[in-house]
C-alpha cells in the first residue's frame, strides 16, 4: 500500500548527489552542496525528460577556480544526479543506470568577486543526438516494431534505457525520407492502432514520452484506460480523509473546450474524402464520436455534450472538418518480386481507418484539465493515472465530492521542484470527458 503524504510533509527532499564531469573526462566536481534549487520535468508531449539546476559557486571548486571556468562547463558535459523525497522514492541518472543527464545550455545569472550563480539546462542524450541521425532507410511491418528499432538501434538512438512499447495492430511501410529518429516516431504515432485498447475505424494515435523510468510509446486508450497509481484530494479539511494517498496543497480546473477550435480541428465530426487514381473510386465518410463513443475507453462518464442545436442533418452533412486522400494503394508492398505484385492493389496505410479517428481522439483528449500542487511525490510519472477529488461547491457547506470534475486523470506535464528548504510536485492533468465514475478506493470504473 503507498504511503500517505499530507500537506504538512513539504520539508526538502534530499538530494544525494550532482556529479558534473567535463568532456575530455579530466575533471569533474560536485554541485550538490551549492544547490540553489533544482527543478526536474516530465510530460507526454516531450519526447524526453528536462531539468534545470541553479548552483553557487564560491570559485574554489577546480584547480582553485569556479566550476564554470575551471571544468570548464560549454555544454554536452555529463551530469550525474539522484534525489529522493521523503518516503524514499528515489530519481536517478548516473552512470550505474547508463542515463546520465547532459548540459544542453549553461546560462551564468550573476557574478561577483566571492561567488557566482549558474543554471544549466539539462536534457537526455537522445534529445542531442537526435539532431545527428538521420533516417533514410525503409522499414516495414508494425509501427511498433519500427518505433522500436528506431529508438535501440545503435545505427539510430541506441538507447539503453528501458523501452515500454505497447503493441500496435496495424502495419505500415515507409522510407525514412533524411527525417531525424525523434520526427519519424511522433510522425507514426499518429498513425498507429492499439492491438490491446484500441478498435480499428474507431480510435488511434499514440504519445511517445520519456520518464525516469525510461521510453514509453503509449496509446491515448491505453493511458486512459489504465489503473490509477494514487488517490489525490483538495479540501478545506486539516486531516487526510481515508481511502486517499495525498492532500492537495493547490487546486485548479480549467474546461479546455473552445467550440469553435475544437470544430476546426475535427474534435467531434468529420468529413473524409477517399480517391483512387486507379480505379476512379470516390468515398466520402462523415465520422463522429457520437456514433462511436461506445467504443472508445473514456477518463469520465461521457465526451462534451454539444447543442444540438448545431447537429446539421442529412447525409454527409455533420461535420466539421474535411481531409482528402489519395489512396495509399501499392506503395513499397514487402515480399519477395511476386508477393510485391500480389500486394499491388493492397492499401498501405488506411487513410479510412486511422487519419481522422486520431485526429479526433487527440484533440478529445485535452478536453478538461486540472493543476495540482503536491507535497513532494517522486513516485508521480508522466503518463500516470491519479484519482482525484475536489469539493461540490454548494451554499450549505456539504463535504460532497464533484460529480462533474472529479475523478480519473492523466498526468501530461509534471514538475518536481525542490529547493534547500522545501519540496513540491505540480502536476498537469487531462481527460477527454466530464463526470465521475468509479471511486477513489478502488479501481472499478462502474458509476
Amino acid at each position: 500500500m503507498s504511503e500517505s503524504i499530507q500537506s504538512r510533509q513539504t520539508v526538502p527532499a534530499s538530494i544525494e548527489s550532482i556529479s558534473i564531469t567535463s568532456n575530455d573526462d579530466s575533471n569533474s566536481a560536485n554541485l550538490a552542496t551549492g544547490i540553489v534549487s533544482l527543478l526536474y520535468y516530465e510530460s507526454i508531449l516531450h519526447d524526453t525528460v528536462n531539468a534545470v539546476v541553479t548552483y553557487a559557486d564560491t570559485g574554489d571548486s577546480v584547480n582553485r577556480k569556479s566550476v564554470l571556468e575551471g571544468l570548464p562547463i560549454v555544454g554536452t558535459e555529463k551530469i550525474s544526479l539522484k534525489f529522493s523525497d521523503n518516503n524514499d522514492n528515489i530519481i536517478e541518472f548516473g552512470d550505474k543506470s547508463n542515463n546520465p543527464l547532459y548540459v544542453n545550455k549553461v546560462t551564468p545569472i550573476s557574478e561577483d568577486t566571492r561567488k557566482s550563480m549558474v543554471r544549466l539546462d539539462l536534457t537526455s542524450k537522445e534529445f542531442i543526438l537526435n539532431d545527428k541521425i538521420r533516417v533514410s532507410e525503409r522499414f516495414d511491418g508494425k509501427i511498433s516494431n519500427s518505433v522500436r528499432k528506431l529508438l535501440t538501434d545503435s545505427k539510430y538512438l541506441g538507447t539503453q534505457k528501458n523501452v515500454d512499447i505497447e503493441e500496435t495492430s496495424n502495419n505500415f511501410n515507409f522510407i525514412g525520407d533524411n527525417k531525424k529518429p525523434l520526427y519519424t516516431i511522433n510522425w507514426l504515432s499518429r498513425k498507429g492502432i492499439s492491438a490491446k485498447n484500441q478498435k480499428k475505424g474507431d480510435s488511434a494515435g499514440y504519445f511517445l514520452f520519456e520518464t525516469s523510468e525510461g521510453y514509453k510509446f503509449k496509446s491515448i486508450d491505453g493511458l486512459l484506460g489504465q489503473e490509477k497509481k494514487k488517490s489525490i484530494i483538495f479540501n478545506q479539511t486539516k486531516d487526510l480523509p481515508a481511502g486517499y494517498d495525498i492532500k492537495a496543497l493547490e487546486y485548479s480546473h480549467d474546461n479546455k473546450v473552445d467550440a469553435q477550435e475544437k470544430m476546426k480541428m475535427g474534435a467531434f465530426s468529420t468529413r473524409t474524402i477517399l480517391f483512387d487514381p486507379f480505379t476512379c473510386y470516390y468515398e466520402v465518410l462523415t465520422p463522429n464520436s457520437q456514433e462511436r463513443e461506445q467504443s472508445l475507453t473514456l477518463a469520465g462518464k461521457s465526451l462534451p455534450k454539444l447543442n444540438p442545436e448545431f447537429n446539421r442533418k442529412g447525409n454527409n452533412k455533420e461535420f466539421s472538418r474535411t481531409s482528402y486522400f489519395v489512396l495509399d494503394k501499392g506503395t513499397i508492398p514487402s515480399g519477395s518480386t511476386q508477393q510485391q505484385i500480389q500486394k499491388s492493389k493492397d492499401e498501405n496505410f488506411e487513410y479510412k481507418d486511422i487519419v481522422n479517428q486520431a485526429n479526433m481522439r487527440y484533440n478529445q483528449f485535452f478536453s478538461s484539465q486540472a493543476t495540482v500542487t503536491l507535497p513532494g511525490d517522486f513516485s508521480l510519472h508522466a503518463g500516470d493515472a491519479v484519482f482525484l477529488d475536489v469539493p461540490e461547491l454548494d451554499t450549505e457547506g456539504s463535504d460532497e465530492v464533484s460529480r462533474e470534475t472529479g475523478g480519473l486523470y492523466i498526468i501530461i506535464d509534471l514538475c518536481h521542484y525542490i529547493t534547500p528548504r522545501e519540496t513540491y510536485t505540480k502536476l498537469n492533468l487531462m481527460r477527454d470527458s466530464f463526470g465521475r465514475i468509479g471511486n477513489h478506493t478502488s479501481n472499478n470504473r462502474e458509476l
